[in-house]
């Protein structure tokens, strides 16, 4: 490819498919390896591997650290999270915030540009919370900036909405290479300060986009296509009462599949409709 605009094009169709994360120093063309200079991994022989490929595709030790994915054996049962004591120290947003971004406990903390905590008016009735940053978000250190936070902000629109009444973060504050699903470690690592989060600012209305959100807090294995439209009473160590929660889509499912965009307005009209009434009584 001898014109510029031809390495552009790759190079979009790479972050489209994911590929937007380096894991070598030097780029391997695998192309070029035949099979007989494979070594036999069940061989102590290492004559016939190639040197220069062993070079190559070996990461520096600080990138294997970042990319060593944690395993679910490192959440012992019955025993609190790391993060836990640091979250529940927290007395104020401010504190939370810093407390998430001194964390250690996460490994995507070493992969991500930015911590993403919030975004939004921490007084406001309406909470959202998501899944985790995307890479739009990760540049800016904001939670939904990128496509899916600007479907986000019509829908909120839709029922006269904006960002300064509601208040959104994610279950994850870093995002994970390639956009790829949290693992059930990273979510327990990041639990506690999004239990901690939400009992400060104590919303009256709690919204879950999509299912890992959803999944997470309400301690479900259900779809986010059974969960979706149904009210919850979310109990919150730090609240006297529990918080009315309501679960919908992720506005980046709804990218994907726009013909359950009427599933998802029939959400909106509820919690509009919840909300009102809270506002009547209170």
């Amino acid at each position: 490819m001898s014109d510029a605009r031809d390495w552009a094009e790759l190079l979009r169709w790479y972050v489209e498919m994911g590929v937007d994360e380096a894991i070598g120093e030097v780029p391997v063309d695998r192309t070029r390896l035949r099979p007989a200079q494979t070594a036999d991994p069940t061989s102590t022989d290492r004559r016939d591997s190639p040197p220069a490929v062993a070079r190559t595709i070996a990461p520096s030790p600080a990138r294997a650290a970042a990319a060593r994915p944690v395993s679910d054996a490192t959440i012992t049962p019955g025993l609190a999270p790391a993060g836990a004591g640091l979250a529940n120290a927290a007395a104020t947003l401010e504190e939370l915030g810093r407390a998430v971004a001194a964390f250690e406990g996460c490994a995507l903390r070493q992969t991500a540009t930015n911590t993403v905590f919030a975004d939004g008016n921490p007084a406001a009735r309406l909470m959202l919370i998501g899944e985790a940053p995307g890479g739009e978000e990760d540049r800016l250190g904001k939670p939904f900036v990128g496509r899916s936070g600007q479907l986000l902000d019509r829908m909120l629109a839709a029922i006269g909405i904006d960002r300064t009444a509601a208040y959104i973060t994610n279950v994850l504050y870093w995002r994970p290479p390639g956009n790829r699903k949290p693992t059930p470690a990273e979510i327990a690592a990041c639990l506690p300060f999004v239990q901690r989060h939400i009992a400060l600012v104590r919303p009256a209305v709690l919204v879950l986009c999509g299912g890992t959100a959803a999944s997470t807090l309400l301690g479900t294995t259900e779809g986010i296509t059974k969960l979706r439209g149904r009210w919850f009473d979310l109990a919150v160590d730090g609240l006297d009462r529990p918080v009315k929660t309501i679960a919908t889509y992720h506005p980046s499912y709804l990218l994907r599949s726009p013909e359950r965009k009427r599933e998802a307005w029939r959400d909106l009209l509820t919690i509009q409709e919840e909300l009102l009434t809270i506002n009547k009584t209170s």
